[in-house]
């Protein structure tokens, strides 16, 4: 993993390295095979012509954006001019190259970043596994002796910044595809509030909840792209530990818990209490509502079954089946229940807002399981989807509220990584990145240690 932005500033100002070197370490560890299936395209040619024009005016004392110059990767779902935008999918493979940028793309380059390629993801993003079966699925760099999955849908950008090849991964989250990966491999990944940056540009799975967001080795560096993917700086209100009241709420998102999970988590609680932060133990029945209100798809099977009806007369025999399973679900929605939806998801917000007012932050684990090994996934649709839906249950219900949400890793160095979950509900992203930065070193006090 690269250094975290401010340390590659410090190097760069005591001149014991450079952008260019650093895009060409980053070119040369996307070669290995260790890389394999993380990117579908790299641009580290044109890439490293930008990290030269940002140390060349570095030097010449010109202002430059903290991102200048550093690589970033993609995620295959946002059009970048001159490209395919496949979402990682075959079945996308003949469609017209983009005219511009996405939007979050156009302000990345705009900002200076070396964008160095388009990675691999889940097919249209509809699964948080990170399984691929057109383009290979990325290996988790935690395990060096067992393949397993990194987490999805952002699979390639979360294994992109944990090899060293970028030092943020541009993703999206409609269900946990920032988090999820970003607990499994060790990152830290960040979902703002989903009205803050625009998804013009992006290939869509869900209207409702698409977040375009990023993830990166440190919560600050998250916060950086942000800054320019959202062009609108939020300014984290910084609280002192023993001021931050945490809720752990009682229902659903500690239930199922695997070993190593609950023992690191346990273990983080108890150093944010050592620290003086209150965590209460709280009913939150809503979150029992969840797996009523999205019994029939929720808002992503009819509002992508909207999306591909076309693309489906053409190239279904192309979909992955596990993916067609589920937008094919989005057909047997009726306007009348997907508008009841709408409206029963207006109330649960209300609801749920009125129950984190007194707290700075639901904390709970990201996600209830390790890394589980690639190969059973593959091959056991059961497994799968089980997976699948534990993976995504504490991140989506996030979603569902409209909030905002971070995943800090919570792990000791020598066990396979863990994520702690901090979020509240709609843009309160100041008050959220505030309580997180306050707490991340406490939570991973390993960051510190190396």
């Amino acid at each position: 993993m690269l250094p975290d932005i401010a340390s590659l500033h410090t190097a760069f100002r005591a001149d014991t390295t450079s952008r260019a070197d650093l895009l060409a370490e980053a070119a040369a560890r996307a070669a290995d095979p260790a890389a394999q299936a993380v990117y579908l395209h790299t641009t580290f040619d044109a890439a490293t012509q930008v990290a030269r024009a940002a140390d060349a005016a570095d030097r010449a004392g010109k202002p430059l954006h903290p991102l200048a110059g550093l690589p970033v990767s993609i995620k295959d779902l946002y059009d970048v001019a001159g490209e395919v935008t496949r979402a990682g999918s075959t079945a996308r493979q003949d469609a017209a190259p983009a005219t511009e940028d996405a939007t979050v793309v156009a302000r990345l380059r705009a900002a200076g970043a070396a964008l160095v390629g388009r990675t691999n993801m889940t097919e249209f993003a509809f699964s948080g596994v990170g399984i691929n079966p057109h383009f290979g699925t990325p290996v988790n760099p935690c395990d060096s002796t067992v393949a397993r999955i990194p987490g999805g849908s952002s699979s390639g950008a979360a294994v992109s910044v944990v090899l060293g090849t970028a030092v943020a991964g541009l993703g999206s989250d409609t269900g946990g595809s920032i988090r999820i990966p970003a607990a499994l491999c060790g990152i830290t990944g960040f979902k703002p509030t989903s009205r803050r940056v625009p998804l013009t540009g992006a290939f869509p799975l869900s209207y409702t909840l698409d977040t375009a967001c990023a993830m990166a080795r440190t919560l600050a560096d998250c916060i950086a792209v942000d800054s320019v993917i959202a062009d609108a700086p939020v300014i984290p209100r910084i609280t002192a530990a023993s001021a931050i009241r945490l809720a752990i709420p009682r229902q659903l998102v500690l239930d199922d818990l695997d070993d190593a999970v609950s023992r690191a988590f346990d273990r983080a609680i108890g150093r944010l209490s050592a620290a003086g932060v209150r965590v209460d133990h709280v009913d939150m029945p809503e979150l029992s509502e969840l797996a009523g209100l999205n019994a029939a798809g929720g808002f992503s099977a009819p509002e992508a079954y909207a999306h591909h009806r076309a693309l489906l007369a053409t190239h279904r025999n192309l979909y992955d089946p596990r993916v067609l399973t589920r937008i094919e679900r989005g057909a047997s929605t009726s306007a009348a229940d997907y508008i009841a939806l709408h409206r029963a998801r207006l109330d649960w917000i209300a609801r749920m807002e009125a129950r984190l007012a007194p707290f700075d932050a639901v904390v709970c684990p990201t996600v209830p399981m390790v890394a589980p090994a690639i190969a059973p996934l593959v091959g056991d649709d059961t497994l799968f989807y089980r997976t699948n839906g534990l993976l995504l249950r504490n991140t989506s219900a996030f979603n569902f509220l409209d909030g905002c949400s971070v995943s800090l890793p919570c792990h000791a160095q020598d066990e396979l990584p863990v994520g702690l979950m901090l979020s509240h509900g709609p843009m309160r992203d100041a008050q959220l990145l505030g309580t997180a930065l306050a707490l991340e070193s406490i939570v991973y006090p390993s960051r510190r240690e190396g």
